[in-house]
Order: structure tokens, then C-alpha cells, then sequence
């Protein structure tokens, strides 16, 4: 077992990606670079921001994390402008190359578009192909390419109308946010699956996929973008259009399990409460005796504390977590790297051995990374090890901005309960029940005629067509894709 594989990070579901976007602000590079640095958990494979200073567009477009590549007063004061958009990554389709991070831009016959986009289109293949037939140059692998060639060979005159235009022939899960010479423009997919809200700073305008990035730089929250809906911010105000027909909304479930960040609040729910609920839930479904609760740091933290609550066994940091190891650190020799197994996190002796612990994490995927933990916890002494999930067993993937591996490849879906228990390692293993997480949503429970939440990697329960899904599986999709 080498440090590598020993990775708490290595097996999680990956994060989709954080949009950001300020108008007519003096600074809005830098109130942009503070935003997206806020949403960082969002991806952490690149980021970029593109501003408008009333004649040119400015792109500064980096590998890697915006700390890295944005806290340099140089870059900022390249990026001319009182209107930006910015956009943090981790690739969902296409590869992480410089050409696919966003926000990506082109010079439109009306003028330059600039978009960046959370989440992924269901269909955004199938347009690609039939974009490229009648002659279209791609020059990403991106999905997000596709909203600026539909607005380019939109037949409308205005630009709004054209965005609209281009919205409408899409599937799937998004948020967008966009900058034109004139405009700051926001839209949420009809199902409102991924978060947009409305923020505002010394009477400017905001928009960003978490309140997080609004309390940063110390913004106002308005509201949350609605689902279905655009917003149009210029100089004379903000303008709201529905352009799709009325529908509930289903948020994405995994904002609140793992994606947002604790102190954001989402659909008016604060995340750290709900993920507390989410523990004391659990707690009541599968209680156990034990004398100690251990969060797998950090996704399992809020939830432990839930459950300890809940259930009254004390809580304890029986895994600590390195946060200075970066990923640089070099190993030159193999004996070196068996001596840095757990650099990233290692076990608490003294609060572990000889105790019956309840080890709280939020999700299992592939259920390697489950299996080292609880050896970890052995190793360190540990009298009884007791799994417990705060979310429901993973049993499809995600075709809406999650990477999740193929369904053969999540543990659920190809093992009962107890063949999971055994392959894992621990005396007793138990998840959060689909009714259970909707309690702690503040539900009575999860009404299968209308679900208000988009639960799919539970239920199975695609809410929106998925056309490029008849073709090929998500991997193959991003291949194709690459290749154009």
C-alpha cells in the first residue's frame, strides 16, 4: 500500500464546476479572482476569467488552482474592466487542456460572447455532430462549445433572443453565466439541477453557482437564479425571462451531500444543518453501540457530528488530516514512499485503539478508498469498526456534471449490503435510506409521482432526456467528442 493509493481524495465523486460573474464593478478581475477562489471545491483542474473594459475583452485563461494563478496584481491588472465572468473546472467532457478551460470566447457578428458553464448536456454530442455537418470549426472538446455556435447560427437579431434560441435545444443540467460587450446574462436549466444565485455589492450585480462566493467578498444574497430561468443585467437594471414552459424544480440531491461547501446555503437550505440532519438520521435508522464517532475527514465531518448528537456517543478526530501536503511533495525512492502511506491522513491512536468506533463518511463509490480506511482504523487498534454513509447506496451514474464511474465500476450497484461489508472490512456497514436523506431535506419523504430533488445515482430516476446516452456511454461520449 503506497501513499498514492492511499488517497482519501482518490475515490470521491468529482466536483462539476463554479461559475462567477460581476457587472459593472471597477474591480471585477479581482472581485472575480476572490469569487473563484471561493469555489475552488468546485475544480480544481483550471480556471479563467474574461473582462470587458467598454472596447476589448481580456482572457486570462491557467492550469491549475486560482491561487496559483490568479493572486499575481500583474494578471489582475491585464484583465481590464468593470464586467468579468470567471469559471473554475474539473472536466466532465473533454480533456483538461488549456483550450478547453473556460470561460470560452468568440467574436459573434453582433460581437464578443464570452460563456462559462456548470454542468453537462445530455445532448450536447448529438448538437456537436450535427454543428460540425453543416461546417462548424470546433476548436474545444468541451460541450460548453456548443451554446456559442447555436447563439452564432441563431436567425434572431438581438443577442438575448439568440442565447435563447440556443438554450432552448438543450438537454441536461446547467448553468451558465455569459458576458457580451453590453450584458452580464445568467440561465438555469428548466429543472434548476445545478445552483445559480444573485448576488449584490455596491450595486452591482452578481451571479455564482454558491453564496459562499458572495460572503467572500462580502456581497449581498438576493436570491437563487429560479429554474428555467435567464437574467439579463445591463446598465439599465436586471430584466428575468422564462422562456421554458412551468416546471417544479429538482435540484442535484449532492449539492447538499457532498458538492457545496458547508457554510453556503442552497435552495434557502443552509448545508451544514442539512448535513448534520442527514447524521442524526442516521443515527435513528442504524444505531449501533460503540464507544466513539469518527468522521473520514473533511465530506464526513458535519454528519458525524449529526450522528454523535443524535445518538450521544462521543465524538472524536480519530483520522487527522495533513492539510500542508501539496502535490508536489516528491518520493524519489519506493522505500520513501512506503514511509509516506498516510501523509495525507493518518490515524489517532490514542482516540481509536481498543474502542468500538462508527466511522461516518458521505458517500461510497468504487469502495477502494473505504477498504484502506477501515484497515487504517485496525492497524490503529480499533476493537470494532462500524461503517455508516450518510446518503443512500450510489447505484447509476451521472450524465448531469458528476464524474462517476460507468454502473459495473460503482460497488452498489453490483453488491448486496453484505457483500459490500465483507469486501470493505467492517463489522457492520449501513447507508442513509432515500426517504431518510429527505427528511433531512426538511420532507416528509421522497414521493416517487413528484420528487423535488434530481436523485438519480440512487434512484434511478433520470429527470431529462438523455440522447447522447443512446449512443455511447459517458467515456466514449468524452472520446468522441475529442476527437470531433
Amino acid at each position: 500500500m503506497t501513499d498514492i493509493e492511499f488517497d482519501l481524495d482518490a475515490d470521491r465523486l468529482r466536483e462539476e464546476c463554479g461559475v462567477f460573474g460581476i457587472f459593472g464593478h471597477p474591480e471585477a478581475a479581482a472581485i472575480t479572482a476572490l469569487g473563484l477562489h471561493a469555489l475552488q471545491h468546485r475544480g480544481q483542474e483550471a480556471a479563467g476569467i474574461v473582462a470587458f473594459d467598454g472596447k476589448r475583452f481580456h482572457s486570462e485563461r491557467r492550469l491549475g488552482l486560482v491561487g496559483d494563478n490568479f493572486s499575481d496584481r500583474a494578471v489582475i491588472e491585464r484583465l481590464k474592466g468593470s464586467s468579468a465572468i470567471g469559471h473554475v473546472r474539473y472536466s466532465t467532457t473533454g480533456e483538461t487542456i488549456l483550450r478547453n478551460v473556460q470561460p470560452l470566447f468568440a467574436e459573434l457578428h453582433g460581437g464578443g460572447f464570452a460563456v462559462a458553464h456548470n454542468g453537462n448536456l445530455t445532448n450536447g454530442l448529438t448538437l456537436r455532430r450535427e454543428l460540425v455537418r453543416e461546417g462548424a470549426i470546433c476548436q474545444s472538446t468541451t460541450d460548453t462549445e456548443v451554446v456559442l455556435h447555436l447563439v452564432a447560427r441563431s436567425k434572431r437579431t438581438r443577442f438575448v433572443d439568440s442565447f435563447v434560441d440556443a438554450i432552448q435545444r438543450l438537454e441536461g443540467a446547467y448553468a451558465f453565466v455569459g458576458l457580451t460587450n453590453k450584458k452580464l446574462v445568467g440561465a438555469r436549466d428548466p429543472l434548476g439541477i445545478r445552483p445559480l444565485v444573485l448576488g449584490e455589492l455596491d450595486g452591482c450585480f452578481i451571479l455564482a453557482s454558491e453564496t459562499c462566493a458572495l460572503d467572500i467578498i462580502g456581497a449581498r444574497f438576493i436570491r437563487d437564479i429560479e429554474n428555467g430561468e435567464v437574467v439579463v443585467i445591463d446598465e439599465t437594471g436586471l430584466q428575468s425571462l422564462k422562456p421554458f414552459p412551468p416546471a417544479a424544480a429538482r435540484p442535484c440531491i449532492f449539492e447538499f451531500i457532498y458538492f457545496a461547501r458547508p457554510d453556503s446555503i442552497v435552495h434557502g437550505r443552509p448545508v451544514y444543518d442539512v448535513r448534520k440532519r442527514m447524521g442524526a438520521e442516521l443515527a435513528a435508522e442504524s444505531g449501533i453501540e460503540a464507544d466513539v464517532v469518527i468522521p473520514v475527514p473533511d465530506s464526513g465531518v458535519p454528519a458525524a457530528l449529526g450522528y454523535a448528537q443524535a445518538s450521544g456517543i462521543p465524538y472524536e478526530l480519530g483520522i487527522i488530516r495533513n492539510h500542508y501536503v501539496g502535490r508536489t511533495f516528491i518520493q524519489p525512492t519506493q522505500s520513501v514512499r512506503e514511509l509516506g502511506v498516510r501523509m495525507k491522513h493518518s490515524a489517532n491512536r490514542s482516540v481509536v485503539a481498543g474502542k468500538r468506533i462508527v466511522l461516518i463518511d458521505d458517500s461510497i463509490v468504487r469502495g477502494t478508498t473505504s477498504v484502506k480506511i477501515v484497515q487504517m482504523m485496525r492497524e490503529a487498534g480499533a476493537k470494532e469498526v462500524h461503517f455508516r454513509i450518510s446518503s443512500p447506496p450510489i447505484t447509476h451514474p451521472d450524465y448531469y456534471g458528476i464524474d462517476t464511474p460507468e454502473r459495473e465500476k460503482l460497488l452498489a450497484a453490483t453488491h448486496s449490503l453484505e457483500e459490500m461489508r465483507r469486501y470493505i472490512g467492517c463489522d457492520s456497514l449501513a447507508f442513509l435510506s432515500v426517504d431518510g436523506i429527505y427528511r433531512a431535506m426538511g420532507e416528509p419523504g421522497r414521493d416517487p409521482a413528484a420528487p423535488k430533488f434530481t436523485d438519480h445515482c440512487f434512484t434511478g430516476d433520470y429527470p431529462t432526456a438523455l440522447t447522447d446516452k443512446s449512443v455511447e456511454t459517458p467515456r466514449q461520449l468524452a472520446l468522441l467528442a475529442e476527437a470531433g
